[in-house]
């Protein structure tokens, strides 16, 4: 992982303008968004769902919850909590991406979730919600396309309840050296194919290779939690760290 500087930051291997990564992100999510469910469920070999699954589970929402998907895409975690808060409750779906956030309110219209969900457009790093409004914050596969993410995360904590939860599901370090080594030849020699293949984009898909490798291991996600006030910061591998599931309280 590199150092930006301030007026500089990573897009994947790159070093950018900070603006300019904003505009790249959002064009490869333009580029995708048609079909990231596909990519996402061939790319892991549909894992993914599993992943996100235990992401609820761990998320402690209940009826009468009010939750925000934070970089929610296309909507699958939003689709599961809806049950869970009932009519008492909210789920707002937000995105940076007015495409990702199409997909997602159509997907979920079409599929017929209640009408308990909200669509929202913001920018994670300058969240426009009041105060302590959230029981519960899920970001899932968002945090590594954030351009500060330091101030991502304490935007986050302001916008949570005392009590209130945060889960960050991204993909982290790989703790086995050889399965290190078999990610990193599928990452740069499958999904650009892949991606060009499916969606019409290998760019993209390198891109994505890029940032995970960019994105903060386990340890340096959970001390840049802590460092904003989250207490019992923790985390769980999944996968031997394919991916990892940070969680964090509001004091």
């Amino acid at each position: 992982m590199s150092i930006d500087s301030p007026d500089k930051t990573h897009f994947g291997y790159q070093q950018v303008p900070r603006e300019e990564k904003v505009r790249r992100v959002g064009d490869v999510f333009d580029s995708v968004s048609n079909s990231y469910d596909v990519m996402n469920d061939l790319m892991s070999l549909g894992i993914h769902r599993l992943w996100k699954r235990q992401t609820i589970e761990l998320s402690g929402v209940r009826r009468g919850h009010t939750v925000l998907d934070l970089a929610g895409g296309t909507g699958d975690l939003s689709a599961r909590f809806s049950p869970l808060v009932g009519d008492e409750g909210q789920v707002i779906l937000a995105d940076i991406n007015a495409s990702m956030l199409t997909c997602g309110r159509d997907r979920l219209l079409d599929e017929g979730v209640a009408g308990n969900i909200d669509y929202v457009q913001v920018n994670a790093e300058k969240l426009s919600f009041p105060d302590n409004t959230f029981d519960c914050i899920t970001m899932a596969f968002g945090l590594r396309n954030v351009t500060d993410q330091a101030a991502a995360l304490a935007s986050m904590y302001r916008v949570l309840k005392p009590g209130g939860r945060l889960l960050v599901l991204e993909f982290s370090k790989v703790q086995n050296p050889l399965l290190g080594k078999l990610y990193d030849i599928y990452s740069f020699s499958c999904l650009p194919v892949m991606g060009k293949l499916v969606a019409g984009d290998s760019d993209s898909y390198r891109y994505l290779a890029e940032s995970i490798r960019m994105h903060p291991d386990q340890e340096t996600l959970k001390k840049m939690m802590t460092d904003v006030g989250f207490i019992n910061a923790d985390y769980l591998n999944f996968n031997a760290g394919v991916t990892a599931l940070h969680r964090g309280y509001k004091a």
